[in-house]
């Protein structure tokens, strides 16, 4: 079935109607939830006062979120901030001392950064994190992949299992509300990005890069603590680009995207007001006594939530590498438009570089089931170690690892007859529809399958019993349906992206004789 295929017009006015009334009523059924039990003595440490004059109380559940965004919004502001200030001020200085301030500007970077970080954390901090950059430079001047997988996934081993990490930890002395989140945030980032460094080094031809490359790269502040991750290839080569002319409307593109950001925040910080989908599905009292639409609408609007997260953090980040003059990884696509496993990720960066360096490395074109099988299984064996290792992890990893191998398997199972011959005897708009029907299925596993690693384990259990066995058959079918009606939208919306981008034909040039 091509994707430029065609639904009628009338069929897709239908589906966004049942698509935009069931959002409408899940959506009332949660805001009822959430108002009636606002004083609910399990609510108190996770609802705090909001919107005195509306009389609203907020859901603060999201440490994260609220560290962002409300009480370490000023401190985060301010290190971005002066990276930028500190930067555009070296580049100002450098021409009148005899710097070419574009061909040394990853220095200035990487300056900012190791002060700002010596401050924050300590010279401790800062020695540990250089030990593991001197252990994992020296591997990579063997170049031999596998010797440094091993050594950087050893490495990154010691800041996930115990007893090495509280071990390490001891090191970094200081008591302040951030420490543990920068303290591990800074370390995994960092080991990912060595290990970058360290398989690109082995790609090099002509010697090997240097161990000052390495820090440039390492202590790029607005990556460092929190991500998003550059490969070292790109960043290399965009950071030491001395031409620093500015794409037409760049300027205009990234205040747009900058505003889009802030748009989005206000907006989340008004759901946090009225729908407590955070606290609710900790109270599994309270869950079990919602309907099966509340519950469908819970499981459905935490990803969604966790999409904008991690869409509204790493695009605050790119807005300041962007004035860097860097390109870096885009926000994780919208979890709305996903019905497919291969293209299910949270943070983009992590994902192109598992991609790069695993996945596609070892499965090749993934067409074949074999390879494909290791491809995935060593993908989320690694994604497991950067995760941390637990109970809930390993569940999230298998069934992740087992969607992605079954659509595989059941796309093989398709191209062969007679499946692929009855649908060549179809129409490419019921071929359309009939996809949409697996895809609804798919996009439902894809929810239960994160929703364990977002919530709780006994949260998605809870929601797939009742979706799947108590509520069959009205609850089950009227669900898959409003989703098959949501997967049609998202293929017309794809339609029309594809015709766009699809090159206009080049016209005719008349015979001469």
């Amino acid at each position: 079935m091509g994707i430029k295929t065609a639904l009628p017009r009338t069929e897709l006015y239908l589906y966004t109607a049942v698509l935009a009334l069931a959002l409408g009523w899940a959506g009332s059924w949660i805001i009822e939830a959430s108002s009636e039990n606002v004083n609910r003595k399990s609510f108190k440490d996770s609802i705090k006062p909001g919107w005195h004059y509306f009389g609203r109380k907020m859901d603060v559940t999201d440490f994260e979120w609220a560290m962002w965004f409300t009480t370490f919004r000023n401190h985060i502001l301010f290190a971005l901030a002066g990276h930028v200030i500190f930067a555009k001020i070296c580049s100002m200085i450098s021409p009148k001392i005899g710097v070419v301030g574009g061909k040394h500007r990853s220095l200035i970077y990487m300056l900012y950064g190791c002060l700002t970080v010596l401050i924050i954390m300590g010279w401790t901090y800062i020695s540990l994190i250089l030990s593991h950059c001197i252990v994992l430079y020296s591997v990579a001047l063997i170049k031999r992949k596998w010797l440094c997988f091993v050594a950087g996934l050893t490495s990154l081993a010691t800041f996930k299992m115990e007893p090495f990490v509280s071990w390490q930890a001891g090191f970094v002395t200081g008591t302040f509300q951030l420490q543990d989140i920068l303290f591990y945030g800074g370390c995994g980032f960092s080991i990912m990005r060595c290990m970058s460094f360290a398989l690109e080094n082995c790609e090099k031809k002509d010697g090997s890069y240097s161990f000052m490359d390495l820090i440039k790269y390492n202590f790029y502040l607005p990556f460092f603590f929190f991500g998003p991750i550059m490969t070292f290839d790109q960043f290399h080569v965009q950071a030491n680009d001395p031409n620093l002319t500015r794409k037409p409307r760049e300027m205009w593109n990234i205040t747009v995207h900058a505003l889009v950001h802030l748009g989005a925040i206000l907006v989340v910080d008004v759901f946090f007001h009225f729908l407590y989908i955070l606290t609710i599905p900790s109270d599994m009292k309270l869950v079990k006594d919602l309907s099966d639409w509340s519950l469908a609408g819970l499981a459905y609007s935490n990803l969604v939530y966790d999409w904008v997260k991690a869409a509204v953090m790493f695009g605050v980040i790119n807005t300041v590498s962007r004035l860097d003059h860097l390109d870096p990884p885009q926000p994780p696509k919208c979890i709305t438009m996903l019905y497919v496993f291969a293209e299910t990720h949270f943070d983009r960066g992590i994902n192109d570089w598992l991609c790069k360096y695993v996945y596609d490395y070892i499965g090749g074109n993934h067409d074949g089931i074999f390879k494909e099988l290791v491809a995935t299984i060593c993908t989320f064996a690694v994604t497991t170690l950067w995760l941390g290792p637990c109970e809930l992890v390993y569940i999230w990893s298998f069934f992740n690892c087992f969607g992605l191998n079954f659509e595989l398997w059941v796309a093989k199972l398709f191209s062969l007859p007679p499946l692929s011959t009855i649908e060549g005897i179809m129409s490419e708009a019921m071929s359309r529809r009939i996809r949409g029907l697996f895809n609804a299925v798919n996009f439902w596993q894809i929810i239960l399958y994160n929703v364990l690693a977002l919530n709780s384990l006994d949260f998605a259990k809870l929601v797939a019993k009742r979706l799947l066995f108590k509520g069959f058959p009205l609850s089950t079918l009227s669900v898959l349906f409003v989703t098959y009606c949501g997967i049609q939208l998202i293929k017309e919306r794809e339609r029309k992206l594809a015709l766009l981008e699809e090159p206009e034909p080049e016209p005719v040039k008349p015979k001469t004789e």
